[in-house]
Order: structure tokens, then C-alpha cells, then sequence
């Protein structure tokens, strides 16, 4: 409707207006107080809409067995407009969202409940009554509101309970149906006084006359007539001072005294005509008689009748003596009048006692209606007995077939447990591994460093030899030069200087050879990285292998916590149909114990009924105690219940929670274990490099060797050349001539044999200048990569340290999570061996 239109407002603002409208009529010596609730049952959840915090609310029952939300928001309201301004405020925070079929469709059913108490000031009376006004959702068909995601879950909700509501009236319409599945939803819980208690209901029905919408509309109006058929009585809620308690203690009391006096008549009477006796009808008693007549007033009664019948006799004595003719004539007219008198006495007493043998057919057929009642009440609580413990023995072999589900994923869960811990295991060897490599890294890295100084030590002592073997070859040069100018005979240099090329080519034909020796073994080394590659594939592999069954094993402790989660349902709808059965089961034993007493005592006599009620209250007494302490077993339980749940969702949050760190720092360690492998890579590179170098060392090492050899035979032919051109100086006076011919041809040949050796020391010259460089950019690039190595292990230590502290928490959480379920098991046991243990008895 219109807000604030009156003749346009709806069905909420109009029943307000009414009900402060007949409070404005009432006495003032009555005083009304009015408190209003407004909440919603979303996703089958009860959530406070003047409280927005309080959303998941509980159902509770009071002294007096009537369903109530604990904890909702209570507001007291002194006029139309405060309770406009609830509603308002409430309606902000109702859940609405967008669909095919209605722009603002409610998502959930709310609830608006106005609890008027009424008081009088002079006698304190007291009258209370409930309003509760129900805005239902409506049934969504989700192919025409085309609902999907969490609007759809949504609709899920409504018609699981909209469908509850309609099992509650079908079985509410049928009457013969013992039990109502009012626990079947919260919508139903909560309304269970409404539907079926002390209560009177209206429906207002919202259907669509259009064709497209005839299935809903026809299956609406269906959903109405049935509710139509409920038939509830209602009775005034009045709560009555301790005076007018007293008042009807007293009158009570009083009335009881009465029955009991009647009752103890009814049985003296009783037993004359059982004895043979025939009892007179003013001594009979009418039961139909409220007021007994007290035993005084009977005897004074008695007396006057006595003292009438004796003036009479008195009379009649002294009428005889005065006259006898006329006293013969009175005597004769009054024997008979006294025939007629006792002809209709006799005809009153027959018709007397022709109305009693009637009362008593009567009653005889009444006793016998009443037992044949009372057989077939009997017959039909055996045979509802009999369905009920037939049930209860079904719902047993469920519960046992549920236990026996959950110790099964218990087992389950212990072996999953075990391979979750097997595959940490994994881990830890994974880790291990990890750390003997980078052991093995230190150790390489302190090995290059030793080959850099070693390295750089033979450098130096090559150049050393370098420069002293030119220092020799410039001498030997000036030496051949100077006798070259002079024309002295050097027949014996020259053959010496063939000895030095002999030697010459044979250190080439040696560097030669250890020039492929050097090829082989980088050969050996690209085959030796070729198969570690292959080894390093090989654990990626494996590692990539138990990753997925890492995730797999995730995913199926995922699923077996939603199986958990599903039985655990199942478990406590179990325990609660249970609990109602035993209930009735208890209800009817006791029905049946009294209806067994009272056709007992019925049958036998009618003596033993102040007995027969006694023992009706005590068998209450016994109910009632049974069945408070049922409840509060029953309370504890679910308060128990409650908070295991609680726990359970905790720690799952918390598995939860570890298992996306988990996830990182499975992340992490792949990011790492890639930044391993290239290490690994780079590490590999660097140890062929410096394989190579050691080789370089050795073979220059052989150099040196072979070089200091050279040298030693050069200063030893330098000295030979020497003495032998001091003799040959000495003899050139002798054989001139021919010497210079010799010495002409030696001079072309000497000059060709130091042409070749200039040549072989450029090359040898050229090579030590590309050594020198070659050692330069290692020595440039040897602390760039000895930084990146001390990066990478100090990453390495830091994840290792993180991966070892996420899982020494993960096991702390496993393992205090295994001890929780297990004592919730226990506590499952201990509970059902109490309950077994526990059966009320009557």
C-alpha cells in the first residue's frame, strides 16, 4: 500500500491503527504495554533486522512448550508512528535482489511480531496476546526468474521452506497424522503456535490470473484450501494473581468436598442393590443434583414427619372414644383413603422404580459405550504404539548405520592423515636434498676461489719466463748480428740454430697434442652436463609428481570434510527425530497406562476413583519429571553439540587457512627450485670453465717445464756458440777464403732460421696477450656471480626456514585437530551408551 494514504495504505499500517484505536477505548483503570520484534529468516537462518549484527539467532521454547527467537531486538512502541518507524527501519535491511519476474524481489521470509499485555490496576489481572504478521517470499520457478549464483542458493531456501510450510498444514488439515514436521525449517518452528496451537490464522493469497502463471496460481489456491481446513481452539492467555489463584483453590476445593460426599453416597446405595436391598426413593440419590441436602436438615425433616404422624394417631384415638357410629364411618372412609393412599404410593414407587431400572439401562449402556471406547482407544494406541516403536527401531539401525559411516571416514581420515604425513616426509628428503646442494655449492665456490688464486700466481710466473725468455732471444739476436757484421766464420752457430728449430718444432707438435687432449676432455664435460641436465629433469619430474598428489590428497580431505559436514546434518536430524519419537513413545505409554487404569477400575468399581486419581497425578508428576529432565538432557546436548561445531568450523578455517600458506609457500619453493636449476646451470658452466683452467694450469704448468728446459739448452748453445766463435776466430787467419764462402751461405741461412723464430714468437706472444684477457673478464665477471650466489643461499635458507615452521605448525594443527574429532567422538559414544542407558520409564 500507500505509507501515510488512508484509504490506499495495506494490511500492516490499517491493523495497527486498530489496535491502538481499540486500546484509546478501553478503561483507564486498564494499562496496556506493547513491545514490537521485526526479523528475517534468510538462507534458513533467522538474522535481526533492528540489530544487523545478530544474524544467525536460535529458537528456543518457554515454560509453556511455545517456540520463541532468543536474543531478537524488542522495541516498546507508544503509537503508530514508532511502529511505522520499526518497520521502515527494518525494510532497509531486508535482503532484495533483481529477477526476470520482479524488479525487487524479497529474498527472504520476515517476520513482524506486536506482543500487546494488558494489565488491570485494581485487580490485577493480566491478558497477553501475540500478532504475528508474516510476509512470506514467494514460490520462484527458476526457468522463468532465470536465478543463478547466490540468488539461486537463495531460491534453493524459499522453497525448501515454503515447501515445509506446506507438509505442516497438509499434516495440520488431515487430523489423523500424530506427527507434525514442524522442525522441518525455522519458518515452521517458529509459527508452530500460529499453525497449530492457540491461535487463529488468516492467509492472504497473491496469485496471478494470467495464463502464463497458471500452474503457480493453481497450485497457490491448493496450498490455501488446505489451510482453510485447520480447526484450531482458542483459549484467553490470562495470567491470574496469587488472590484469584487462591479464590479458585477454595472453590475447587469445595467442590471436591461435594463429589466426595456424592461419591461415598453413590457407593452405599450401590451396595444395597448389590447386596439385594431395596433402597427407597427418598433415600436414593439424584446425581443430576447440585446441592446436597446435609444430614440435620434430613433429621429434621425425619423428626416433623414423626411428630405429624403421631398428632394424627392422637387425633384419630379421641375421635373413637366420642363417637362410634360416625368413627366407624370416618374409620372405614379413612382405611380407605388410606388403600388409595397406598395404591398410589405403590403406583409411585413403580413408576419410581421403572425410572430407575431406565437410568440405570441408560447408564449401563453409557459404562458399556464408554468401554468399547475405551477398547478401541486402547486398540488404536497399541497399534500406534506398535508403528511408533517400529520407527524407533528404524531410526536405531540409522543411527548405528550412520555411526558405523562415520567411524569408517574416521578410518579414512587416519589414512589420509598417513599419507599427508608420508608425503611431508617426501618433503623433508626434498629439503634435504636442497641442502646438500647447496653444501656442494659452497664447496665449488670455495674451489674457484682457490683455482683464482692459483691461476693468477702461474700468470705471473708465465710472464716472469716471458719476458726473461725474450730478454734471452734479444741477446742470442744482437750476439748472431754482431758476428754477422764483423764476416766472422759461424758454420758451428748454424748448426746450432738447427738444433733450436729441431727443438722448436717439437714443443709445437707437444701443444698440439695437449690441444686435443683439451678438446677430449671439454667433450667428457659436455656429456658429464648433458647427464646431470638429464638427472635434473628427472627430480623436476618427481617433484612435479608429488605436487599433484599433494593437490590431489588437498582436494579429497576437502571433500571428505564436506562428507563430515553432510553426516553430521544427517546425525542431528537423526537425534532429533529420535528425541520426538521418544516423547510420543512416552506419551503414549503413559496414555496407554491410564486408559489401561481407568477401564480397570471401571470394570471392577466405581469405589476406587479418588485412587484412580492419585494416581493420574502421579503418573503426570512422573511425566513431567521425565520429561524436563529429557529436555534438559536434551538442551545440553545440542548446547554441546553447538559448540563442537563451532570448534570444528574454527578449525577448518584454520585448515584452511594453512593450506593457502601452504599453497604460497609451495609457490615459492618452485619459483626457488627454478632459480636453483639455473644456478645449478650457471654453477655447471662455471665448474667446466674452471675445469678448463685447471687444465690451462696444467698444460702451462708442462709449458713452464718444457720452456725452462728450452731456456737451460739455449744458455747452453749460447756458451757453446760463444767458445766455438772464439776458435773459430783464432783459426780465420788459416782458411780465409773458403770461410767466406761458408760464411756467406751460413749468413743467408742463419737469417731464414731467425725469421722462423721471430714468427714463432709472435704467435707465442699473441697467445699470452689473449690469456691475459680471457683472465681479465674472468676476473670482472667472478664477483658479479659470487653476489648472485650469496642471494640465492641466503633465499634458499630463508624459504627453508619458512617451509620448516609452516610445517611444524601444520602438524601442531593436524594433530590437535585429530585429538578434537576424536574426543568429539567420544563424546558421540559416551552420549548414546547415556541415552541407552537413560530410556524414560513410566
Amino acid at each position: 500500500g500507500v505509507m501515510g494514504n488512508d484509504s490506499m495504505q495495506g494490511i500492516i499500517p490499517r491493523i495497527v491503527q486498530d489496535i491502538f484505536n481499540y486500546i484509546y477505548g478501553m478503561d483507564e483503570n486498564l494499562e496496556f504495554h506493547i513491545k514490537v520484534s521485526y526479523f528475517e529468516i534468510y538462507m534458513d537462518k533467522i538474522r535481526d533486522l533492528l540489530d544487523v549484527t545478530k544474524t544467525n539467532l536460535s529458537v528456543h521454547e518457554d515454560k509453556n512448550r511455545v517456540p520463541y527467537v532468543k536474543g531478537c531486538t524488542e522495541r516498546f512502541v507508544s503509537s503508530p508512528e514508532e511502529v511505522m518507524d520499526v518497520i521502515e527501519e527494518g525494510k532497509s535491511n531486508r535482503h532484495v535482489a533483481v529477477t526476470n519476474m520482479n524488479e525487487h524481489s524479497s529474498r527472504s521470509h520476515s517476520v513482524f511480531l506486536i506482543h500487546v499485555k494488558q494489565e488491570n490496576v485494581e485487580n490485577e489481572k493480566k491478558l497477553h496476546g501475540k500478532l504475528y504478521l508474516v510476509d512470506l517470499a514467494g514460490s520462484e520457478k527458476v526457468s522463468k526468474t532465470g536465478a543463478e549464483g547466490s540468488v539461486l542458493d537463495e531460491a534453493k531456501n524459499i522453497n525448501k521452506s515454503l515447501s515445509a510450510l506446506g507438509n505442516v498444514i497438509a499434516a495440520l488439515a488431515d487430523g489423523n497424522k500424530s506427527h507434525v514436521p514442524y522442525r522441518d525449517s525455522k519458518l515452521t518452528r517458529i509459527l508452530q503456535e500460529s499453525l497449530g496451537g492457540n491461535a487463529r490464522t488468516t492467509m492472504v493469497i497473491c496469485c496471478s490470473p494470467a495464463s502464463y502463471n497458471e500452474v503457480e496460481t493453481k497450485s497457490t489456491l491448493l496450498f490455501g484450501q488446505r489451510a482453510k481446513t485447520i480447526k484450531n481452539v482458542v483459549t484467553v492467555n490470562e495470567e491470574l494473581t496469587a488472590e484469584e489463584w487462591k479464590r479458585r483453590y477454595e472453590r475447587e476445593k469445595e467442590k471436591n468436598n461435594k463429589m466426595k460426599l456424592i461419591i461415598l453416597k453413590l457407593e452405599a446405595e450401590l451396595q444395597s442393590w448389590r447386596n439385594g436391598k431395596t433402597v427407597p426413593i427418598e433415600e436414593q440419590v439424584d446425581v443430576k443434583t447440585v446441592a446436597l441436602e446435609s444430614e440435620a436438615g434430613q433429621a429434621g425433616q425425619a423428626a416433623k414427619e414423626n411428630a405429624v404422624m403421631q398428632s394424627s394417631f392422637i387425633g384419630m384415638v379421641s375421635g373413637g372414644i366420642s363417637a362410634i357410629p360416625e368413627a366407624e364411618k370416618a374409620q372405614f372412609e379413612e382405611e380407605k383413603m388410606k388403600l388409595y393412599q397406598q395404591l398410589d404410593d405403590k403406583d409411585d414407587e413403580i413408576n419410581s422404580q421403572g425410572q430407575l431400572i431406565e437410568k440405570l439401562r441408560e447408564q449401563m449402556l453409557e459404562q458399556e459405550e464408554l468401554i468399547a471406547s475405551c477398547r478401541k482407544d486402547y486398540e488404536n494406541s497399541q497399534a500406534e504404539m506398535a508403528r511408533i516403536q517400529a520407527d524407533n527401531e528404524s531410526a536405531k539401525e540409522e543411527v548405528k548405520e550412520v555411526l558405523q559411516a562415520l567411524e569408517e571416514l574416521a578410518v579414512n581420515y587416519d589414512q589420509k592423515s598417513q599419507e599427508v604425513e608420508n608425503k611431508a616426509r617426501e618433503i623433508e628428503m626434498l629439503t634435504e636434498e636442497i641442502n646438500q646442494k647447496t653444501t656442494k655449492l659452497n664447496s665449488i665456490q670455495t674451489e674457484l676461489e682457490l683455482l683464482r688464486d692459483s691461476s693468477t700466481h702461474q700468470k705471473k710466473r708465465v710472464v716472469e719466463m716471458m719476458s726473461s725468455l725474450l730478454k734471452d732471444l734479444g741477446d742470442i739476436g744482437s750476439v748472431i748480428g754482431g758476428s754477422a757484421a764483423e764476416n766472422k766464420p759461424n758454420s758451428g752457430a748454424g748448426e746450432k740454430l738447427e738444433e733450436e728449430f729441431t727443438i722448436a718444432r717439437l714443443y709445437i707438435s707437444k701443444m698440439k697434442s695437449e690441444v686435443k687432449t683439451l678438446a677430449n676432455r671439454a667433450a667428457n664435460l659436455d656429456a658429464a652436463q648433458t647427464e646431470s641436465q638429464k638427472k635434473l629433469e628427472d627430480a623436476s619430474s618427481e617433484l612435479s609428481e608429488c605436487q599433484l598428489k599433494i593437490q590431489q590428497y588437498e582436494a579429497k580431505m576437502a571433500t571428505l570434510t564436506e562428507t563430515i559436514k553432510d553426516v553430521e546434518h544427517k546425525r542431528r536430524q537423526l537425534e532429533e527425530n529420535v528425541d520426538s519419537l521418544t516423547e510420543e513413545v512416552a506419551r503414549f505409554k503413559a496414555s496407554e497406562t491410564v486408559h489401561a487404569t481407568v477401564t480397570q477400575k471401571v470394570l471392577e468399581t466405581s469405589n476406587k476413583l479418588q485412587s484412580e486419581i492419585e494416581m493420574k497425578e502421579a503418573l503426570e508428576k512422573q511425566m513431567q519429571s521425565h520429561r524436563e529432565q529429557h529436555q534438559k538432557q536434551l538442551s545440553g546436548l545440542r548446547e554441546e553439540i553447538a559448540e563442537k561445531q563451532t570448534l570444528i568450523d574454527e578449525l577448518k578455517d584454520t585448515n584452511q587457512k594453512l593450506t593457502l600458506a601452504l599453497e604460497k609457500m609451495q609457490k615459492d619453493f618452485d619459483a626457488l627450485k627454478a632459480e636453483e636449476a639455473e644456478k645449478t646451470n650457471r654453477l655447471t658452466e662455471l665448474t667446466f670453465q674452471m675445469e678448463k683452467r685447471e687444465q690451462a694450469r696444467e698444460d702451462l704448468k708442462g709449458l713452464e717445464e718444457t720452456v725452462a728446459k728450452e731456456l737451460q739448452t739455449l744458455h747452453s748453445l749460447r756458451r757453446l756458440f760463444v767458445q766455438d766463435l772464439q776458435n773459430r776466430v783464432k783459426k780465420v787467419a788459416v782458411k780465409k777464403d773458403d770461410e767466406e764462402d761458408e760464411d756467406a751461405g751460413g749468413h743467408v741461412a742463419q737469417k731464414q732460421k731467425i725469421s722462423f723464430l721471430e714468427n714463432n714468437l709472435e704467435q707465442l706472444t699473441k697467445v699470452h696477450k689473449q690469456l691475459v684477457r680471457d683472465n681479465a673478464d674472468l676476473r670482472c665477471e667472478l664477483p658479479k656471480l659470487e653476489k648472485r650466489l650469496r642471494a640465492t643461499m641466503e633465499r634458499v635458507k630463508s624459504l627453508e626456514t619458512a617451509l620448516k615452521e609452516a610445517k611444524e605448525g601444520a602438524m601442531r594443527d593436524r594433530k590437535r585437530y585429530q585429538m578434537e574429532v576424536d574426543r568429539i567422538k567420544e563424546a558421540v559414544r559416551q552420549r548414546n551408551l547415556a541415552r541407552r542407558g537413560h530410556q524414560p520409564q513410566i
